[in-house]
């Protein structure tokens, strides 16, 4: 598989999972005494979106700046 592929993969689940967790956090904090570990259940993949989204966004720059016309 394309490395820049792998990325892209990635970047659409942590997309999915980032999804899952904050309408996971939004269900709990309806809730009496929510726990705290639930308000940080959407960071760890937001980190890694963020990661996966500046290379993707970087990608066509770098691309553009390799190739010779």
């Amino acid at each position: 598989m394309n490395w820049n592929r792998g990325i892209r993969q990635t970047h659409r689940w942590l997309s999915i999972a980032f999804t899952v967790a904050v309408i996971a956090n939004i269900v709990v904090m309806g809730q009496e005494a929510p726990p705290v570990w639930v308000a940080y259940l959407a960071l760890p993949p937001l980190l890694l979106l963020l990661l996966t989204g500046l290379y993707l966004f970087v990608l066509p720059y770098v691309a553009k700046g390799r190739r010779t016309d």
